[in-house]
């Protein structure tokens, strides 16, 4: 595994790799991985030539007041992960190299950047769609893979490369749990012992809500209550939002149909959380 540290060496790497007719995969990262991230990089490797994966905490998608400082970073548990995992290029750039002096030019995703994570992160997705119209730009990969966890997110990149004609394609993965349902996340590191156990409760309260739908209730408002019951019988955890909509448009819906898509936000001691599960509506 070759590891890049500036857009040259990458650039002159898929040089190389685009005469020898690779096809390339890329998988875009924060660092601090787990078996989410893990999972990426193999499909990436099982479905392409060559996999690129980057690991960069970029600072435009925090706001002032979140965990930018403290995000994990183990620069050297991560290379030998993504070694072990198949990855052919790690590109690792400083802050510097993404953003130089003088660095002025954001995307903006208007639409589906309104509500639940947009509406509670003010500029974060700016700083998510910027910073991959950047990487998407100087790598050039054939096929990015993102994971479902971040369910917006991964809209928010696949309308941008849309509305923006970025020759990638993008992968939706499937959200990857720890065996007692809780999604996994660079975050879970934050939670002690006790707070572990009590997130737990965020994919119940989710299997809960899909499974009343399952049932045979088409009342958005009732779905949502539920699932907001079933987070309340756990102490530890603070939701911040319980949300149920179009799992295309993210629009809120009254009445359910088609896919819907639940999701949360929720504070467990010193982690910020957020988790999903679609499900598509029987006529």
């Amino acid at each position: 595994m070759q590891v890049a540290k500036t857009v040259r060496e990458v650039r002159a790497w898929m040089k190389l790799a685009r005469a020898d007719g690779k096809t390339v995969g890329f998988v875009p990262t924060m660092g601090y991985f787990h078996e989410g991230h893990l999972s990426l990089m193999r499909r990436a490797k099982a479905e392409c030539d060559l996999c690129v994966v980057s690991l960069f905490v970029n600072p435009t998608q925090f706001g002032p007041s979140e965990d930018f400082q403290r995000y994990p970073r183990d620069f050297a548990r991560d290379a030998a992960m993504a070694e072990s995992a198949g990855v052919d290029l790690l590109f690792a750039p400083e802050a510097e190299e993404m953003y130089p002096e003088g660095y002025q030019t954001y995307v903006d995703v208007l639409e589906v950047t309104r509500r639940l994570e947009g509406a509670a992160r003010p500029g974060h997705f700016r700083g998510v769609a910027t910073v991959c119209t950047k990487l998407f730009n100087i790598v050039q990969a054939d096929r990015a893979y993102f994971g479902k966890k971040d369910y917006q997110q991964l809209k928010v990149i696949q309308r941008m490369v849309h509305d923006l004609n970025i020759p990638i394609e993008i992968v939706p993965c499937e959200t990857v749990r720890e065996s007692d349902g809780l999604a996994m996340s660079s975050r879970n590191v934050y939670l002690k012992p006790d707070e572990r156990r009590a997130a737990t409760v965020l994919y119940r309260a989710l299997c809960a809500g899909r499974d009343a739908i399952l049932a045979g209730e088409r009342d958005g408002k009732k779905v949502k209550e539920l699932v907001e019951k079933v987070i309340a019988t756990e102490p530890l955890v603070k939701p911040e939002y319980v949300d149920v909509a179009d799992a295309e448009s993210l629009e809120p819906l009254t009445t359910l149909k088609g896919e819907v898509l639940i999701s949360l936000a929720a504070h467990v001691g010193a982690a910020r959380l957020i988790d999903n599960i679609t499900v598509v509506v029987s006529e």
